[in-house]
């Protein structure tokens, strides 16, 4: 698969405190979430593989630690959310609250 951050993937991302890498993956959950309420869901998938992408950059540089753990529990839900079934019952607004703290708290520069 191609990668759609290519910069990031070939190391920059590991350089992002972890409230930035979290911020990141919340601004493309909001282009699909944004898209899918428009009507493009192609646009909406794009912007989901993208969130994906970098979760699994966070999943890469996190694996031996909790944070890797809650990742992986993360990428499951979303992909249930906004590839399969819903089964978890997750909502978009669920998501944007989540992604909200973490793009609070990388603007106020905190750090992991």
């Amino acid at each position: 698969m191609i990668s759609q951050h290519q910069q990031l993937a070939d190391g920059r991302w590991k350089t992002l405190s972890f409230f930035e890498q979290m911020a990141n993956i919340g601004s493309e959950v909001e282009r699909t979430i944004s898209w899918k309420n428009k009507g493009n869901q192609d646009y909406s998938r794009q912007a989901f593989y993208r969130a994906i992408e970098l979760l699994d950059l966070s999943i890469e540089t996190y694996a031996k630690s909790t944070k890797g753990k809650e990742l992986v529990r993360i990428r499951e839900a979303m992909a249930d959310h906004f590839a399969f079934s819903n089964s978890y019952h997750s909502t978009d607004a669920s998501w944007q609250r989540y992604f909200h703290a973490f793009t609070w708290a990388a603007r106020a520069g905190k750090q992991d």
